[in-house]
């Protein structure tokens, strides 16, 4: 009975999670590979190295905020955006 129900649940993912899941998990596995290990890598203590992840938190923080504002302006603006591309 359980396997029957396991692709029941999964049918139920629309197709738009699964893009902004996997639009994530790119974002994050970018901001890992070019932020975070980098600037670990950079230092040799130990407080050194946790004062760079939490510096780069920051970073990962500010991209978020940018990120939201440009969305939320696309949103607000669509029709005049959708207007002047024809």
């Amino acid at each position: 009975m359980g396997a029957v129900l396991l692709p029941l649940a999964l049918q139920k993912i629309e197709n738009e999670y699964l893009l902004f899941g996997f639009a994530g998990l790119i974002a994050l596995v970018t901001f890992v590979g070019l932020i975070l290990i980098p600037a670990l890598s950079s230092y040799g203590r130990i407080w050194e190295k946790a004062a760079a992840g939490v510096l780069s938190l920051f970073v990962l923080a500010a991209l978020l905020l940018i990120g939201i504002v440009f969305g939320l302006a696309i949103v607000y603006y669509y029709n005049d955006i959708a207007e002047l591309l024809g």
